[in-house]
């Protein structure tokens, strides 16, 4: 078993500030979809995001529809093909032919777009688009995007003064449904991919040297695995830890496991799960089951001595129990969170809520557990 954290605050300031590749910050989550208009609907209803911006044939775009959902500063971008007609459209239209609805695009907001694309391309990475700008009436954003697993890109987005609702093309929208009073979550926690055997390492090294990313912890041998079923995965961050991205692979086991089973009805490898961030865990699991959204569940024997290692909690353990949301501690703190189960027919994209209280990690304590509930579903599925 090996666990490794870096420790942001003791880096130099110096150092932080020569970073070479520069974040503020996850911009956007972008899918493709077979129905951008059902799919804005059901993360409106179930998620409790708000519609703030659209493109389509209404505004002059004729070959797709995409719907701008926010919680806080949680963004998705949810877009589908009306019909193709260059290489783009025929590449979305594909992608959702070969992957179902999943994530093509995790855009991260950069201060200067054009020296962090001319920098991951220096480094190796394959760049898609070069940096231009696109204007209208709010200002200017500047633009590029680059390759990482799979067929999963990075554009990178650097808006200076833009006050559009999102980027010039699109115009505001009414909301679906007025959004809840209190949010269901703020902001984009991490995201997790998910890659094919013996390629962890590589994307990993990937992000260290075109982004120039740390890594944050890794998780190997025993610490992700059950009697079916193993995986190992690695966490890579910026320097201030507002871009996580943790990388998994399968590990060889008696079963299949879930990356395994992902990779196969996902068609390769892609974004596996999004983990949202929440103040208030327990208000967002009430919310959005009660608007029909399903979790994963969690034998009640986890929770009989949970409350020995844990230890105290904002959520008393009984409350934990019935809503089947996991707790772990660490040495910085203790984290919150629960896995919902696929959002689509295919067992591939799923989300994670989290609230956090000092720990910075992923729930390592909570594995065994986890990993054990995807299993049952699995094989519910016929895919163990």
């Amino acid at each position: 078993m090996t666990e490794s954290l870096v420790n942001i605050e003791t880096t130099p300031h110096t150092a932080r500030e020569a970073d070479p590749f520069p974040v503020k910050g996850m911009d956007a989550v972008v899918f493709a979809v077979g129905n951008a208009k059902q799919a804005a609907h059901y993360y409106s209803t179930a998620f409790g995001m708000k519609l703030v911006a659209y493109s389509g044939p209404e505004n002059g775009v004729r070959e797709t529809a995409s719907y701008v959902l926010t919680n806080g500063a949680a963004r998705f971008v949810l877009t589908s093909v009306i019909k193709p007609t260059t290489d783009h459209g025929r590449f979305l239209a594909e992608h959702v032919a070969d992957h179902g609805d999943g994530v093509i695009d995790l855009a991260i907001e950069v201060p200067d777009a054009r020296a962090a694309y001319a920098y991951a391309v220096e480094q190796g990475a394959r760049g898609l688009e070069e940096p231009h700008e696109v204007k209208d009436e709010h200002g200017t954003v500047v633009l590029a995007a680059i390759a990482t697993y799979g067929q999963t890109r990075h554009t990178l987005v650097e808006r200076v003064d833009y006050t559009g609702p999102y980027l010039p093309g699109y115009v505001a929208a009414a909301p679906i449904v007025e959004p809840p009073a209190k949010r269901t979550f703020q902001a984009i926690d991490h995201c997790v991919g998910n890659v094919e055997l013996g390629r962890m390492n590589e994307w990993v090294a990937f992000y260290n040297k075109v982004m120039g990313f740390t890594n944050m912890k890794e998780f190997v041998g025993d610490d992700i695995a059950t009697e079916y079923s193993a995986l190992m995965s690695k966490v890579v961050a910026d320097g201030t830890l507002k871009v996580k991205f943790p990388i998994n692979e399968p590990a060889i086991a008696k079963k299949k496991s879930q990356i395994d089973e992902y990779l196969e009805f996902y068609g390769g490898a892609g974004v596996q799960h999004i983990a949202l961030a929440t103040n208030d865990i327990v208000a967002t699991v009430r919310a959005m089951r009660a608007a029909g959204v399903k979790f994963l569940d969690t034998p009640d024997s986890y929770y009989d001595t949970l409350g020995e290692w844990v230890g105290d909690t904002r959520v008393p353990v009984e409350t934990l129990r019935e809503l089947k949301i996991l707790a772990d501690r660490d040495e910085d703190g203790y984290l919150l969170q629960i896995f919902t189960k696929p959002v689509q027919d295919k067992p591939t994209v799923f989300f994670e809520m989290i609230e956090r209280h000092g720990s910075m990690g992923f729930g390592k304590g909570n594995f065994k557990a986890l990993f054990e509930a995807i299993e049952r579903e699995q094989e519910k599925r016929g895919n163990l």
